[in-house]
């Protein structure tokens, strides 16, 4: 799907216009004048149509001129899994999204289930508690453990799934 957004102009007097690449955008903004002749520089850009994860890429980083062709490759680049991990680490962790910033930069633990207590029954069936006898597995309070994890865990819908994540 392609990505489309439009480039609105902070002067009142310029019209806007969209764009669905950095060079189609570089172009057209380098065209445009206001009412007066003059150049316009300054523009609010919005993301329109294309894949949801995308926009909430865009939401997460603020897209804006200065990072704007390095959102497009992104779009274009990076798989969902990629996406989902800067969205977080930018969106809730309070990492900054720069320049230079690539997916592998941040350190999270990410998961996709439902719920603390869907995370709390994979950690116990993956071993974290250790081995627990089938008798004694009816007794575990998940719920419990669900509430221990929420003070390093945190959940998000991100482009309509669930997941759990940490922040290291």
């Amino acid at each position: 799907m392609t990505t489309q957004m439009h480039a609105q102009p902070y002067d009142t007097s310029a019209v806007g216009f969209f764009f669905e690449s950095y060079d189609d955008y570089a172009e057209k903004a380098a065209k445009l004048r206001n009412s007066y002749g003059n150049p316009v520089e300054e523009f609010e850009l919005q993301f329109i149509d294309g894949e949801d994860i995308d926009c909430e890429l865009a939401k997460a980083i603020g897209v804006n001129q200065a990072n704007l062709k390095q959102f497009l490759e992104a779009v274009d680049e990076w798989d969902e899994h990629e996406k989902t991990t800067v969205i977080l680490a930018v969106g809730d962790c309070g990492y900054a999204f720069e320049d230079s910033t690539q997916p592998d930069d941040f350190d999270l633990d990410i998961y996709h289930v439902d719920s603390l207590c869907d995370l709390a029954e994979q950690f116990v069936e993956e071993g974290l508690f250790g081995d627990i006898p089938e008798r004694l597995s009816f007794y575990i309070d998940y719920d419990a453990i669900a509430r221990d994890l929420s003070a390093d865990y945190s959940e998000a819908t991100i482009a309509g799934k669930r997941l759990i994540y940490r922040c290291s």
